[in-house]
C-alpha cells in the first residue's frame, strides 16, 4: 500500500509543469495579482534605472564642456548671449536664470543675496528634476520583498488548505502550491535588489552633481 502511494506521489510530480508560466497560470487571483504587481514594478524600476544612468553620463559630459567654455569666456555677459535657446545642461540653465534676473534688475542693491537666492532655487529645480523617479526606486525597493512575502504566505496557506481538503501529505500534493509561493518571493527580491542598489548609487550621483552645481554658484558670485 505504502508503495502505491509513492509510486503515485511519484508519477503526478513528474506530471507537473514547474515552469514559470505554469506556476502563475496555477495561481490563484491573489498570488497572480503579487506576481503581475511585482513583473510591472520590476519593468518601470529598469525603465527609471536605464533613463537615469543615461542622464548623469549625459550631463556629466556637457557640465564639463559648459564650465570649460564658461571658464575661458571673455565676460559672463557675453557668454549668455551666445547661449543656444534650447540648451538642456542643469548647470547651463542655472546659469542662464541668473543671468535672466540678473539683466532685468535696474537697482544693483543687495545683488550678492538676491543672486545667492536666485541661484539656490535655481540649484534645488534642477535637483529635483535629477532626482525624480527616486521616490519609486526606493519604494520598491524597501516593499517588493514583503509584497512578494505576503504572496508566498498565501500561496503556503492554499498548500495546507490542499492537504486538508486531500487528506494526502505526499510531496506531490504540496509541491505546487509552495513552488508558486517560493515564485513570488522571488520575484519580490528580484525587484528590490537593483532598486536598492540604482536608488543609492543614482542617490550618490546626485549628492556629488548638486555639490559641483553649488561650486559652481559659489565662483560665478565672485565675478559679479
Amino acid at each position: 500500500m505504502e508503495a502505491d502511494i509513492s509510486s503515485q506521489a511519484v508519477g503526478l510530480a513528474s506530471n507537473t509543469d514547474f515552469s514559470l508560466l505554469s506556476l502563475f497560470i496555477r495561481a490563484d487571483i491573489i498570488v497572480k495579482s503579487v506576481i503581475i504587481i511585482l513583473i510591472v514594478s520590476s519593468i518601470y524600476s529598469w525603465a527609471v534605472i536605464i533613463d537615469k544612468f543615461r542622464l548623469f553620463k549625459k550631463i556629466n559630459l556637457t557640465t564639463e564642456e559648459f564650465e570649460a567654455k564658461f571658464w575661458n569666456s571673455k565676460s559672463a555677459e557675453s557668454f549668455y548671449n551666445n547661449l543656444p535657446t534650447n540648451i538642456e545642461d542643469p548647470m547651463a540653465l542655472v546659469f542662464k536664470d541668473a543671468m535672466q534676473s540678473l539683466l532685468k534688475r535696474k537697482s544693483k542693491t543687495d545683488l550678492h543675496e538676491r543672486m545667492t537666492t536666485m541661484l539656490e532655487t535655481g540649484i534645488e529645480k534642477q535637483m529635483s528634476k535629477i532626482s525624480k523617479g527616486y521616490t519609486f526606486l526606493a519604494t520598491v525597493g524597501s516593499t517588493a520583498p514583503f509584497i512578494g512575502l505576503f504572496g508566498t504566505v498565501w500561496g503556503i496557506m492554499n498548500s495546507f488548505q490542499s492537504i486538508a481538503i486531500s487528506r494526502n501529505t505526499s510531496l506531490a500534493i504540496v509541491a505546487p502550491g509552495i513552488a508558486e509561493a517560493l515564485f513570488a518571493t522571488a520575484l519580490g527580491l528580484l525587484a528590490a535588489i537593483p532598486a536598492v542598489i540604482a536608488y543609492n548609487k543614482f542617490n550618490n550621483d546626485s549628492i556629488l552633481y548638486s555639490k559641483k552645481l553649488e561650486n559652481f554658484s559659489k565662483r560665478f558670485l565672485t565675478i559679479i
